[in-house]
């Protein structure tokens, strides 16, 4: 099964995350068979940036987002329609 959910990159006490979709059974920063977006919490709001086409394409592909990707997505929605 596919999942989207979040890869961990940058340094120790720094954290940046990727937005992946990968195989359910591959390790957190393992394979992954497509990058959709970032995640920097490091902002004050954390940052958020995702290919919205890509989102769409996955979730109707039936990839299923982790709780934290699936709260990042309905944020980075909303903020697009507000602004």
């Amino acid at each position: 099964m596919l999942v989207m959910r979040l890869r961990r990159h940058g340094s120790r006490k720094k954290p940046f995350f990727r937005i992946v979709v990968a195989d359910s059974r591959s390790p957190r920063d393992g394979r992954f068979v497509a990058q959709i977006g970032t995640y920097d919490p490091a902002y004050n709001p954390p940052k958020v940036s995702l290919k919205q086409d890509q989102v769409e394409r996955w979730l109707k592909a039936g990839a299923q987002p982790s709780d934290t990707v699936r709260k990042l997505i309905s944020e980075a929605a909303s903020a697009s329609t507000s602004s």
